[in-house]
């Protein structure tokens, strides 16, 4: 470690007044750059799963996709593990009305399933909320349209 980034980092109160030369001084010098040693390596052997908020990285149905009336498959998909216990998916229609959905059980750890019922045509939004692996809470939205086979071309 460049010393200057060292004296920077493990400013000790010997460092400001110096005592007289000695063990003392670095010892705590050796301490501290240990401790820094031992914090990155940390940081660098951690999972990126863990140290990452949970993002969609697929949808069913896709965001702004065109889908035909009648039941559909809801799957999203994450980065990471989310508790799927503790998050949820709430389907808004073109009417504005809301209805959470029952999260299939044993889906996949980063994985939300359900299925639901889309006949009015319009716009319609899936709202969800999960709970990743790091602890923080994430929310989203994807849109997508309701339309009869006829009118999606």
């Amino acid at each position: 470690m460049p010393r200057i980034l060292m004296r920077a980092l493990c400013r000790s109160p010997a460092s400001v007044h110096p005592a007289p030369r000695g063990a003392p001084r670095r010892t705590a010098q050796r301490a501290c750059v240990a401790l820094l040693g031992i914090s990155a390596a940390l940081l660098l052997l951690a999972p990126a799963g863990v140290l990452a908020h949970a993002i969609i990285v697929a949808a069913q149905p896709a965001m702004n996709s065109v889908v035909a009336p009648g039941e559909i498959s809801i799957r999203l998909e994450f980065n990471s593990r989310i508790d799927s216990k503790r998050s949820g998916l709430v389907l808004q229609g073109p009417d504005g009305i809301q209805a959470p959905l029952a999260i299939s059980p044993g889906s996949p750890p980063g994985v939300l399933e359900a299925r639901a019922q889309v006949k009015a045509h319009g716009r319609w939004k899936l709202r969800w909320q999960v709970l990743s692996q790091d602890g923080h809470i994430t929310r989203g939205e994807v849109d997508f349209s309701v339309r009869d086979a006829i009118d999606a071309g």
